[in-house]
C-alpha cells in the first residue's frame, strides 16, 4: 500500500507484483488467493491502470489455477518462471529434449493461457542455461531461439534474469553480444520494447 499510494501516477510504475515464488508445498493456494484479492482490492484504491501482477506457485501447480481465481476485472497479469533447472525432471534431457520441451509443452501452455479469457500472461523469469553438460555454442544457440519462440508467446511479454550476471549464461547481454539468444531483425523492435519494460521495472524497485 505504501508503494501505490505514493507513485499512483508516476510515469515508470508499470506493475506491482504481489508476491514472489510462493511454494505450491507450502502455501494453500486458497490462502494465495485471498492475499492476491486483498493486495489488488488496495491497487486499485489508488490507480485503476497500474497491472496487478500475481505470481504463479513454484512446485507441482498448474498456473490455470490463478485464471479460475477471479482475483479482479481488470489489469491482472500471471507471472510465471521458466526454467529447465531446478527439477529433477531436466536433469538427465538431451539438448534435442530441452528444446523439444519448449515447443510441445511451454509454447503450447502459454498459447492456453492466452485463451483462457483472463488475465495477461508473463514470463517473469528464464535464462539460457540447462543441465547439459559441454554444450555447444551452437547448442545454446539453438536453445535460446527456442525459448525466444516460446516466451514470445507471452500476451504480456517476458523479462530474462538477469541484465549482468557472473554466470554467462545468466547474463542477458553477455548472451546478446555472443548471439546466443538469435534475435531476428524482425524482433528488434520488440526486443526494444522488452527491454524497456525491464529498465522500467527496475526504476519502479529502486524508487524513493
Amino acid at each position: 500500500e505504501f508503494l501505490v499510494s505514493r507513485y499512483p501516477n508516476h510515469p515508470a510504475l508499470l506493475a506491482i507484483e504481489l508476491l514472489n515464488e510462493p511454494s505450491a508445498s507450502t502455501v494453500p493456494l486458497d490462502v494465495l488467493v485471498s492475499y492476491y484479492i486483498r493486495g489488488y482490492q488496495i491497487i486499485r484504491r489508488y490507480s485503476s491502470t497500474i497491472y496487478v501482477i500475481v505470481c504463479q506457485r513454484i512446485g507441482n501447480a498448474d498456473p490455470m489455477e490463478l485464471y479460475q481465481a477471479n482475483i479482479g476485472i481488470s489489469n491482472i497479469v500471471v507471472d510465471l518462471h521458466y526454467y529447465n533447472l531446478f527439477n529433477s525432471f531436466f536433469d538427465n534431457l538431451s539438448v534435442t529434449e530441452n528444446i523439444q520441451f519448449l515447443y510441445k509443452s511451454r509454447q503450447p501452455q502459454l498459447q492456453a493461457l492466452n485463451s483462457a479469457n483472463g488475465p495477461l500472461v508473463f514470463v517473469g523469469e528464464w535464462v539460457n542455461e540447462w543441465n547439459v553438460i559441454n554444450g555447444t555454442q551452437m547448442e545454446y544457440r539453438e536453445f535460446g531461439k527456442a525459448q525466444l519462440d516460446a516466451y514470445n508467446e507471452a500476451s504480456f511479454g517476458w523479462s530474462y534474469w538477469t541484465l549482468k550476471n557472473a554466470r554467462v549464461h545468466w547474463d542477458f547481454e553477455w548472451n546478446i553480444r555472443n548471439n546466443n539468444l538469435p534475435f531476428g531483425a524482425s524482433s528488434n523492435k520488440q526486443v526494444s520494447i522488452h527491454i524497456l519494460v525491464f529498465l522500467l521495472m527496475s526504476l519502479c524497485i529502486h524508487l524513493h
